[in-house]
């Protein structure tokens, strides 16, 4: 393997990694700061238990998600020099803010949500989840526009051999990055239902604490269920931004070879990258491609054939990604959606074969979004910058193949130690249970 090679499986271990906890940090930290706002105004102290409890877990995954992001950003100075050097002016201004107001502030007002129990009211410390919850998906808006910008590069002049900025407006309302933004939030809300359904029902299963959890299970089927669909109505108007600004992506997440018009969808496709031609289509439904790319079944998808060799992408992973990625959605739906009817009956406690399929289903929603974002990395190849510049022209010169080999071991080893000390107590303390006793939160607090 070459230094441009390692550099990009380095890149995607981490950033896939990294991504693991992004998710999770989103819903959860919007989940409790429900779950407390109810208790400040209802009192019921169940509501404060599960603030707690699930407030547990995601304090585990933060930390995790802030430690695995940090090095991620050194790879823009020692793998992708050339990058950080033609494109940083740019791409580093939604970085600097990220760090300097959403990041600082999710992390001062986490601060004050683990140490202020005790020492102020119950309304401030509400409040300030709910502060840590805007700044962290705030800190998530500021990164994915950076990344819509390398999609779709907008606001920029070439001067000098380098991108430079022009209109950083045009950077902020990005239609791309704001999709992609709605996109990723949404699922994130979806995987955060789709783990505390999933401990709930591991708990339920074996008769624990069963007020506590059938609880926490139904408010999590109702936010699974609005949020997979969220997630499929956002990924809709994404695929009519990726086939209008990437239309090599868009040809190879169907594997459409020929140009055409009326281009139907086939639900059963192996893509012949090598032939490039497709197999025998099966299931098709006739201008349904065109309708979801332009809404209008007479819309001509171009076909990979009509775009160099070297400006393709690569058309099976990108394929196959979306399919699973698209399927796996399609389970979460309808899994959230028994949910929500099944969480209502007074024998949901002895439906055992739903609850162990929603145990074993907490990875789906992790699945489905790293195959996502291998739709959307793999997708933009040959590009860095889509049309701007190509990922093998970004790669450092000065640094060698040992370097980036010994480095990407090193990461390994260290996101493997790093990973399995975080699912360790993740398991541990999902598997205690809430506390049973907070009474001292609620008299230091007051009842007021």
């Amino acid at each position: 393997m070459n230094v441009l090679t390692l550099s990009q499986l380095q890149f995607a271990a981490t950033c896939m990694f990294h991504w693991i906890f992004v998710p999770l940090t989103l819903g959860l930290s919007v989940m409790t700061a429900v779950m407390e706002t109810r208790y400040v105004r209802t009192g019921d102290e169940t509501w404060l238990r599960m603030t707690k409890f699930w407030g547990k877990l995601f304090l585990i995954n933060f930390a995790l998600g802030v430690v695995t992001g940090i090095t991620m950003e050194f790879q823009f100075g020692l793998n992708w020099a050339e990058y950080s050097r033609y494109v940083g002016d740019i791409f580093g201004a939604p970085l600097a803010i990220e760090a300097t107001l959403a990041f600082f502030m999710e992390s001062v007002f986490i601060g004050v949500w683990i140490f202020g129990w005790q020492k102020v009211s119950k309304k401030v410390h509400a409040a300030s989840i709910w502060l840590a919850a805007i700044g962290t998906n705030l800190s998530a808006l500021w990164i994915l526009l950076a990344n819509a910008w390398m999609q779709k590069p907008v606001g920029f002049v070439i001067r000098n051999g380098r991108a430079e900025m022009n209109d950083f407006l045009a950077l902020v309302t990005n239609p791309y990055g704001w999709i992609k933004f709605s996109h990723a939030l949404l699922s994130g809300y979806a995987l955060a239902a789709f783990v505390i359904m999933g401990v709930s029902a591991w708990h339920l299963l074996r008769k624990n604490e069963t007020d506590f959890f059938i609880r926490s299970f139904k408010m999590a089927a109702v936010w699974g269920l609005v949020a997979s669909l969220g997630v499929a109505l956002s990924g809709d108007f994404h695929a009519v931004e990726i086939a209008k600004v990437q239309p090599t992506k868009f040809a190879a997440m169907e594997s459409v070879w020929e140009t055409k018009k009326n281009a139907g969808m086939s639900l059963l496709l192996i893509p012949d990258a090598k032939n490039e031609r497709n197999s025998v289509e099966t299931l098709t439904i006739p201008g349904m491609l065109s309708f979801l790319a332009f809404k209008d079944t007479a819309g001509e998808v171009k076909g990979l054939k009509d775009f160099p060799k070297e400006l393709r992408p690569p058309v099976t992973p990108t394929f196959l990604s979306f399919r699973l990625m698209v399927g796996l959605g399609t389970f979460m739906i309808l899994a959230s959606l028994a949910g929500v009817f099944l969480s209502r009956k007074e024998n949901f406690v002895d439906n055992r074969p739903y609850l162990l399929l929603m145990t074993i289903a907490i990875p789906a929603p992790y699945l489905a979004q790293q195959f996502g974002w291998l739709v959307a990395e793999l997708g933009r190849q040959p590009w860095i910058v889509y049309g701007v510049l190509k990922t093998s022209d970004a790669v450092s010169k000065s640094i060698t193949t040992t370097q980036v080999a010994v480095s990407l071991i090193g990461f390994t080893v260290l996101y493997g130690v790093l990973g399995a000390i975080d699912f360790f107590l993740l398991a541990k303390y999902a598997k205690k249970g809430p506390d049973s006793d907070l009474s001292h939160i609620i008299n230091a607090q007051g009842r007021g």
